[in-house]
């Protein structure tokens, strides 16, 4: 599980929960499949609705200038974002995610291999509605964080017990299919960086090391 802290800047949070607030909302069971639709009890926005589209929009721009995510992800295909909220009593309990996920209307479809919820609101704002995954911690991030984990985690969303939980979620095809190759690019590449900054970038150790990263990408990548 990996958090990519500040996504969103303060203004596009508040321009984007201006326009949630104004938008009508639906049931969540309209993206579910049969498994989820019997555990999933929150409201959805219209993947159709022009507000889903603006601002999913806006968190795929942000997605794209965050080097953290990209190294993360790898990402090959990422699925429009969507938006939920849960309010009091709203809950979606164990689940794991479709492995493929295909957008109404279209011929669009992905590979789960990444699953990612980006937090809106504020802890304060509301009681419950942490992420629960299996054989982590309950996460309930500040607004503008994300959480990125393996969409073929059991996961759940607790009671929200006061206030709204609002997230934005969607899911990333990667171009390293396997988890744990990917999790070792990652780690490399973390690697890479830190070491850039304290021997610098021409370093002949870091040099090799830049090209061995590469290598295995070529290797792991399916494009």
């Amino acid at each position: 599980m990996i958090v990519i802290p500040n996504l969103l800047s303060d203004d596009q949070l508040r321009q984007m929960r201006a326009r949630l607030d104004a938008a009508e909302w639906i049931d969540g069971n309209a993206t579910s499949g049969h498994q989820s639709a019997l555990a999933k009890r929150n409201r959805q926005l219209p993947e159709s609705s022009a507000e889903a589209k603006a601002l999913g929009n806006l968190i795929l721009d942000a997605l794209a200038a965050s080097p953290l995510f990209v190294a993360a992800a790898l990402p090959l295909k990422i699925y429009p974002p969507l938006f939920n909220r849960y309010g009091e009593g709203e809950s979606f309990g164990d689940h794991v995610d479709s492995a493929i996920r295909i957008r109404a209307g279209s011929d669009f479809r992905i590979r789960s291999d990444l699953s990612a919820t980006l937090f809106l609101r504020d802890p304060h704002d509301y009681d419950g509605g942490e992420l629960l995954a299996e054989g982590h911690a309950p996460v309930k991030l500040a607004a503008g964080d994300m959480l990125l984990y393996a969409a073929s985690t059991v996961h759940r969303v607790t009671p929200v017990t006061r206030g709204e939980r609002v997230a934005s979620f969607f899911w990333i095809q990667s171009m390293v299919r396997d988890h744990a190759a990917r999790a070792m690019l990652f780690d490399l590449d973390r690697s890479i960086q830190d070491l850039s900054q304290t021997n610098g970038p021409d370093a002949p150790a870091l040099i090799r090391l830049t090209g061995i990263y590469h290598n295995l990408l070529r290797r792991w990548a399916e494009l």
